[in-house]
């Protein structure tokens, strides 16, 4: 037992969204330990020849999710056409990739899709140890009245060989709170980790640091996950980790 859902922000699911059976079978065992529901559906992969996500179609499964079992859905946006489908199927958040978060072109084009918006806005800190990068992104988005803003931190590419699929920066925490006031931190410990048997390790880690809460990837079957098999983990883990849970 690890976490302590009133303190914290949980967001799971899987990397992608895979079909309709995929996504309800694992929002069936998760659903209650959990605030928003997450699927990728727009994969930025760098290699044409790998899964891309399955488009708009995810979408509408992340509606019938959030309908059945009463609860919030998100996905990962980069365009303000991605924005307005996500209008269109009522998705409670969204979040800004590490590689959105480096475009200014990019965060303002979702920023003026979500201007006046309720919708939860998350932004991932950049691939690249910047931290004004990562500022910025989010003073741009808070320019736009948006009411809802939070910010990921997922880690940063690491030029050399470590533990861990992506750097942490520990220290993020309290200058990230230094610099930007009154938003929640959420620490993505599935893209920190790369490693599915490191997870509960940074889960802990997380809640020592008092994040406000975590993103974990969680997947029925890693093995044959679409995308990021090697760091998910299965709902059985994925609630061993709440009090209650």
């Amino acid at each position: 037992m690890i976490i302590n859902k009133k303190n914290n922000t949980i967001i799971a699911g899987p990397c992608s969204a895979e079909s309709f059976t995929q996504v309800d079978k694992i929002a069936s065992k998760i659903h209650k330990n959990i605030d928003f529901f997450r699927a990728g559906v727009w994969k930025p992969r760098t290699n044409i020849n790998s899964f891309q996500g399955v488009g708009e179609v995810g979408l509408s499964w992340l509606k019938k999710i959030k309908d059945k079992y009463n609860i919030k859905v998100a996905c990962e946006v980069a365009n303000s056409n991605h924005v307005e489908l996500c209008k269109k199927f009522k998705i409670d958040m969204v979040w800004l990739g590490a590689r959105t978060t480096v475009n200014p072109f990019c965060v303002q084009e979702v920023a003026e899709s979500l201007q006046d918006s309720k919708i939860h806005v998350y932004i991932k800190n950049p691939i690249i140890a910047d931290m004004d990068l990562w500022y910025n992104a989010i003073k741009r988005m808070q320019s736009y009245n948006i009411k809802n803003i939070g910010a990921i931190h997922r880690g940063f590419y690491a030029e050399r060989k470590i533990n861990y699929r992506n750097k942490p920066k520990w220290r993020a925490v309290k200058e990230f709170r230094k610099k930007i006031k009154g938003i929640n931190l959420i620490c993505d410990c599935s893209h920190i980790a790369g490693d599915s048997s490191i997870v509960k390790e940074l889960v802990f880690k997380s809640q020592k640091l008092k994040y406000d809460g975590v993103m974990i990837e969680t997947h029925d079957n890693p093995e044959k996950a679409l995308s990021d098999s090697k760091q998910q983990i299965n709902p059985t883990e994925f609630n061993s980790f709440f009090i209650n849970g």
